[in-house]
């Protein structure tokens, strides 16, 4: 089965055809428009391979409780995932654009969609749950979602196969660091716990977006400091993070700023990895311990230097990497320094091959994912 995959982000579309055999056959980045998708432009693209699509497989980054698994998008399905906007409104319209315009282009062929919050809802209530009132919880659906879950599943499948153990034996903390970033406790194949919370918002500083701050802080800014509630919502999700320390969202631009001494981009690498230790640390505690350390995306994939400062403050996990392969690493490649009891893997983040996986896992059984 030939799976094209889309996967419309924040600021780009990503497409690919994934053959059975995970082959790519097609590949076409683009930045998105302000004004949406152009729909002829990526028709005359798909239009000379149309005819090898058997499915359509589209990231949607929010199941919300209901959509735990992969699913056809037809009838009422499509009407529930456009209810779930609100929780992640910039990734969802993107995505049911996507699901729209291909619609439109291969008509004939089945959508599925694949979710980024379906990885995480195998967390156990003591990681989901917010302390909050019983009655918003059940009643808004409240809860620690979490997000990049078809990477984080990707890497602690792969992770596996490169240490020749199932992934059902391992410990894993997946890092998928790019301009979203987050962390994953993998045990035993399933997510127990991930720094990401209720929206994109929560944990590890980001490109632009400012990761965990004080709730007490928001309110502060609204009521005591005057801004108004989309002043500070557009603040946290653009304008914070990486850009808002070092004046630059790009990770290559902070490190070699910082190897040459510029003050504000040193305390934006170096609280960047503050974050990124304690919350390695935090999910190797939800496992009781730690056999594997994967670093994906394209931070994780590029940056030796931040794997380098982040596994330097590891070491009393057993987490040791060999310098000479971090700084010549290329996905996928273990880094294992010699005597470390923890592996480390730099792995290429193939969302598209998860996706594929899921759209042909649905199709060929003859079922549809039924949500509970």
């Amino acid at each position: 089965m030939d799976v094209l995959v889309v996967n419309v982000g924040s600021s780009s579309l990503k497409i690919r055809l994934v053959g059975p055999d995970d082959v790519v056959s097609l590949r076409v980045d683009v930045e998105l428009h302000p004004d949406g998708l152009d729909r002829d432009g990526l028709a005359q693209t798909v239009a000379p391979l149309a005819h090898r699509v058997d499915a359509v497989g589209h990231r949607v980054v929010h199941g919300g409780a209901r959509f735990r698994s992969p699913v056809v998008v037809e009838g009422e399905v499509e009407d529930a995932l456009r209810e779930l906007t609100p929780l992640a409104p910039l990734h969802q319209r993107g995505s049911l654009e996507g699901i729209d315009v291909f619609r439109e282009i291969l008509p004939h062929v089945p959508a599925v969609a694949c979710f980024d919050t379906a990885f995480h809802a195998t967390m156990p209530d003591e990681a989901a749950t917010y302390a909050l009132p019983a009655s918003w919880r059940r009643r808004l659906g409240i809860r620690r979602y979490g997000f990049h879950g078809l990477s984080h599943a990707y890497a602690s499948q792969r992770v596996g196969a490169m240490m020749g153990c199932p992934a059902h034996q391992l410990r894993t903390v997946t890092c998928h660091l790019g301009a979203g970033a987050s962390l994953a406790a993998v045990a035993g194949g399933v997510s127990v716990d991930t720094t990401m919370g209720f929206t994109p918002l929560d944990g590890l500083v980001m490109a632009t977006r400012s990761g965990s701050v004080d709730p007490g802080l928001v309110i502060w800014l609204v009521q005591e400091a005057g801004l108004t509630v989309e002043e500070v919502a557009r603040a946290l999700e653009h304008e914070s993070g990486l850009l808002a320390v070092a004046g630059t969202a790009d990770m290559a631009t902070v490190v070699a700023r910082a190897g040459s001494g510029d003050s504000r981009a040193r305390l934006a690498l170096g609280l960047y990895v503050h974050r990124l230790r304690a919350g390695i640390a935090s999910m190797a505690s939800a496992m009781g311990g730690l056999d594997t350390l994967v670093f994906t995306g394209g931070v994780g994939e590029h940056a030796a230097t931040v794997r380098h400062q982040a596994a330097k403050g590891l070491g009393f996990l057993g987490i040791e990497i060999d310098e000479a392969a971090n700084l010549v690493a290329v996905p996928d490649v273990d880094l294992t320094a010699a005597g470390a009891s923890v592996h480390t893997v730099v792995i290429e983040a193939r969302e598209d091959i998860e996706i594929a996986g899921e759209v042909r896992g649905l199709l060929q059984a003859g079922t549809q994912s039924s949500p509970p």
